[in-house]
């Protein structure tokens, strides 16, 4: 059962949304709250209640990625996945929110089953973006994006690793001078890195990895903390993003 956390200031789509997501047997909505405080104090009362917090991005007083940071900083081990929910997916935003730690972004025009989708997706490890979402970041016809769409690291940056990883330091090969940034990161990856991260830009979770490379579930988590840390992004959604935007053949 994947408990679930609404967070909308319109209490007509916070109902709504309860009422599609519960019909589900396999979702149930724990809360469904108005504002980022009513979140916050929620996880502080009750942290192992979430498994999924549906993010409004646009909240009074301060809006979701605000939010969202906040609620990464005050709970950096908080295991609950957060995707983000809106009407209006910018590319600007959608980067912002990506950046500040969030695990997905789906707009509100989805079906009932396309959002229960992105819910159990991004509960199991997958990074949900709505098709919009998709063609506002990678328009047909445009670049593929910015050299550096991580960005600096926000709300996960000094984030210690999961329990069990271990450190990692810049063992793979040196990046030639002058690379684009972007490049000369996956540069110092290992081949086996760079497996890692390709089957991250397809959206796949770590037990999916584990399948596809034959590989102990144990050993895909420590690759994918050190896959992280040589790009110098804080979660596996701004990797998978950093993947699509490599230029082709690289």
């Amino acid at each position: 059962m994947v408990r679930l956390v609404i967070v909308d200031d319109q209490a007509l789509v916070r109902e709504g949304l309860s009422l599609i997501l519960d019909a589900h047997p396999d979702l149930t909505v724990v809360a469904a709250l108005p504002d980022g405080p009513a979140l916050l104090d929620f996880v502080a009362e009750r942290p192992e209640a979430v498994d999924v917090i549906l993010l409004d991005l646009y909240l009074p007083g301060a809006d979701g990625v605000r939010v969202l940071g906040r609620l990464r900083q005050r709970f950096p081990d908080l295991p609950a996945r957060v995707v983000m929910l809106t009407t209006i997916g910018r590319a600007t935003e959608i980067r912002a929110a990506l950046a500040a730690g969030a695990d997905g972004f789906v707009l509100k025009d989805a079906t009932g089953e396309e959002l229960a989708a992105a819910v159990r997706g991004a509960h199991g490890g997958v990074t949900p973006l709505s098709a919009s979402a998709v063609a506002a970041l990678w328009p047909p016809g445009g670049p593929a994006g910015p050299p550096d769409p991580a960005g600096p690291p926000v709300g996960r940056a000094d984030a210690a690793p999961a329990a069990g990883d271990r450190a990692v330091g810049r063992s793979g090969p040196a990046a030639p001078a002058g690379a684009d940034p972007l490049v000369a990161r996956v540069a110092t990856l290992t081949p086996r890195e760079r497996e890692i991260l390709d089957l991250l830009g397809q959206g796949l979770a770590n037990q999916q990895i584990a399948r596809t490379l034959r590989l102990a579930e144990r050993t895909v988590k420590t690759h994918v903390s050190s896959v992280l840390a040589k790009l110098q992004v804080t979660s596996r959604t701004q990797a998978a993003l950093l993947r699509r935007d490599l230029p082709t053949g690289r």
